[in-house]
């Protein structure tokens, strides 16, 4: 069919292969990412001694969303939160690029022709299935269809004659391997996927276009891929914690090596290709290029996996820890959105703090109180101001979070929303405090012993209480909630007991008329 396209129809075909197989990938991956559970961190906590484990999940990772990149940005946003720590994070970096090789590998085979009906089969299950997640199971086995099926576009364009004679001239007057190593990185990190740009070299390859001189030269390109999947990572990572971007530069340093490797083998050996795969693979371009690709990475994660530490080390030095400047930095990646029980969870760790926060005003303008010392105030507004922020950061996160989620996660979504009002009225007493304190010296306003004893009982109780709360918003005991609930009845007690002494001491003449207001 190619040989008889127009040139019109071949560019149409073309480009409507790339948008089908880049909605394929996107599919893929949007899919597979809102799938994650939340057992995540629990399959993070188990594997994370094991390294070879970590490189099989970085490697079927990548092979089922179809991009290194993405599946970098994930383990970014995975370190960022503390999900994963980073010596997982450099042994999955390192599985991934071998992930990557997959779509590679099964496109240069003949039998991908009927992957093509995974289209057709994921969008009837889209149909059927009235699940949410067997709804997005079927967009992933669809995804997978529409990727093969850009594929094979792709390659029937290209072989019309004027494409492929147009193609054959501007490629093989690119002969300088450098030159075809930053053409690699370029349109991967345009593409951000790898696995994009080497399916479209090994479709020119079967269309029978020449890249450069032949031999080595579209090995070159191809390893120059490997460098452009780190520009995604590298991008997430700016503006992300320290870890985050140790990560981004792991990724980048193992990619870089391990091509500059080749690289000088390939400078060294010219007839390398022509000894090796073109020798074992003849006839057959497109598996070659394929088979390169698989061995590269393989080779790679060999060579460096005994040195992960090694890497681990390297980015710490070159990354160093800063202080804390920022006191309302948070653990909130919006990389984590597209995760959402991983969002979630990293939502409550947050919430969780904005309590300990609200308590450290409420104590600190207590103590300010009880003592009459105005110099504990100040350090009581900054803890009220950093709640605010706080509680503002956590409700934009919210918001972001709950589009396109399933009803269980609106419903936790709509919990926290409520939590953290809640939480805030603390600060608000904090900040009432501050006014009764300021009042307390101004007039000099003085309570009894007695009181003052009562009302710090009734204060240790409510201190109690948050810890408490803490643990139940963490652990979801149900025997921590009754706990909670018999202090809280206590408190109510405490509370009316102070108030009907203190109408009695007004109506006997034992109290200051001024003092019943903050009373």
């Amino acid at each position: 069919m190619g040989s008889n396209l127009t040139i019109i129809e071949a560019i149409i075909m073309l480009f409507a292969g790339v948008g089908i197989f880049l909605t394929g990938v996107h599919l893929l991956s949007s899919n597979i990412e809102q799938l994650a559970n939340t057992k995540i961190k629990d399959l993070f906590n188990k594997t994370a001694d094991n390294k070879f484990i970590n490189i099989g999940i970085g490697a079927a990772t990548t092979a089922i969303i179809q991009s290194s990149g993405v599946t970098t940005v994930l383990i970014v946003g995975f370190v960022n939160v503390g999900v994963m720590s980073l010596y997982q994070a450099t042994a999955m970096i390192m599985g991934a690029n071998i992930g990557t090789t997959i779509t590679a590998s099964l496109q240069s085979f003949d039998f991908t022709t009927y992957i093509q009906a995974f289209a057709f089969i994921g969008m009837m299950m889209t149909m059927i299935f009235k699940s949410e997640n067997m709804k997005k199971v079927g967009f992933i086995i669809a995804g997978l269809g529409m990727i093969f099926i850009g594929l094979d576009l792709m390659s029937t364009s290209m072989k019309a004659p004027i494409i492929k004679d147009f193609l054959t001239s501007v490629f093989q007057a690119v002969d300088n391997p450098f030159l075809l190593l930053l053409i690699g990185i370029v349109v991967t990190a345009l593409a951000q996927s790898s696995s994009a740009t080497t399916s479209i070299i090994i479709t020119m390859a079967g269309a029978g276009i020449v890249i450069g001189n032949g031999g080595n030269s579209v090995l070159f390109m191809i390893m120059g891929t490997n460098i452009g999947s780190c520009v995604t990572a590298l991008m997430s990572s700016f503006g992300a914690g320290v870890n985050a971007k140790r990560a981004s530069l792991i990724h980048l340093l193992f990619n870089t090596l391990g091509t500059a490797i080749f690289v000088i083998v390939l400078l060294i050996w010219k007839d390398f290709n022509d000894a090796t795969f073109m020798t074992w693979f003849k006839g057959a371009p497109s598996v070659q290029i394929a088979m390169f690709h698989t061995f590269f990475n393989v080779i790679g994660t060999l060579l460096f996996v005994p040195f992960a530490n090694v890497f681990v080390k390297i980015s710490t030095f070159l990354i160093k820890d800063k202080p804390e400047v920022d006191e309302i930095e948070t653990s909130l990646d919006e990389r984590m959105l597209s995760t959402p029980a991983v969002a979630i969870e990293q939502t409550i760790k947050e919430t969780v703090r904005l309590t300990d926060v609200s308590m450290s005003a409420f104590n600190i303008a207590f103590d300010a109180f009880v003592n009459r010392n105005a110099d504990l105030l100040k350090d009581a507004r900054a803890q009220i101001d950093k709640s605010t922020k706080l509680s503002n950061a956590i409700t934009d996160y919210l918001i972001k979070a709950s589009v396109n989620v399933s009803s269980k996660y609106e419903k936790i979504i709509s919990n926290i929303h409520n939590n953290v009002g809640d939480i805030m009225r603390i600060s608000e007493i904090a900040d009432n405090f501050i006014k009764y304190t300021n009042r307390e010296i101004d007039d000099n306003l003085v309570f009894s012993e007695v009181i003052m004893e009562k009302v710090s009982k009734m204060f240790k109780e409510l201190n109690a209480l948050h810890g408490l709360t803490k643990q139940a918003l963490l652990t979801n005991d149900k025997e921590v909630l009754q706990k909670v609930d018999a202090i809280e009845e206590r408190v109510d007690e405490m509370r009316k007991l102070l108030i009907d002494e203190h109408i009695e001491r007004l109506n006997a003449g034992k109290c200051k008329a001024q003092n019943s207001s903050i009373f």
